[in-house]
C-alpha cells in the first residue's frame, strides 16, 4: 500500500511540482531527508511512529526503515516541489497553503493509522502530536527555503524538546 501511496505522491509531484526550478529546492529536500534520517537514528529503538506494510509489497517493504526510505526518496521531494514551488505571494494565502499541507499530511496519517493499519503510534505519540509536528515541519521547510541557517538553529531546540519530552533514550 505504501508503494501505491508514494506512487500518488510521485504523480502529484510530476504534475504540480516545480521541476523547472528543482535546484532552488534541492537543499530543502536534503534538509527534509536529514530530519527524517535523524529521527530514524535517534529513535531506532524507541520509535514514536512506525510504518508497516499490510496489504501490498510486504516482501519489498518489510520494515519501518525501508518504508521510511521510500517516503524520503519519493514523497518528500514531491512534497517540497509542490509545497514550495506553488507557494503563494500573499501572507494570508501562505498561511492557508501551509495549513492545507499540515491537514493533508495529518489526514493521510489518520487514514493510515485508523483504517489501513499502515502506521502505529508508540510511547504516548498521538494524532494531536502528529498534527503539531506537521505544523512545525511545514513551517521549518518554509523557513529553510529562504533562511536555511535560521531553520537549522531553530530545529535544535525543537529536536531537544521532543527527545526530552518523550524520554527518548540517547546512548
Amino acid at each position: 500500500m505504501h508503494i501505491l501511496l508514494n506512487g500518488l505522491f510521485l504523480i502529484a509531484g510530476l504534475k504540480w511540482g516545480d521541476w523547472r526550478n528543482w535546484s532552488k529546492y534541492h537543499s530543502t529536500i536534503l534538509f527534509f531527508w536529514f530530519g527524517d534520517l535523524l529521527y530514524n537514528f535517534l529513535c531506532k529503538d524507541y520509535l514514536m511512529w512506525e510504518y508497516k506494510e499490510t496489504m501490498f509489497g510486504q516482501n519489498i517493504l518489510p520494515n519501518h526503515l525501508t518504508i521510511s526510505l521510500l517516503i524520503m526518496f519519493v514523497a518528500y521531494p514531491a512534497t517540497v516541489l509542490i509545497f514550495l514551488g506553488n507557494l503563494p505571494d500573499k501572507t494570508m494565502k501562505k498561511v492557508l497553503w501551509l495549513l492545507f499541507w499540515v491537514a493533508l499530511f495529518s489526514l493521510v496519517e489518520y487514514i493510515n493509522l485508523r483504517y489501513l493499519d499502515l502506521i502505529e503510534h508508540h510511547h504516548q505519540w498521538t494524532m494531536a502530536w502528529s498534527v503539531f509536528f506537521n505544523l512545525i515541519v511545514f513551517f521549518i521547510l518554509l523557513l529553510h527555503n529562504k533562511h536555511p541557517i535560521a531553520a537549522l538553529i531553530i530545529s535544535i531546540p525543537i529536536i531537544l524538546f521532543f527527545v526530552m519530552f518523550f524520554d527518548v533514550p540517547i546512548y
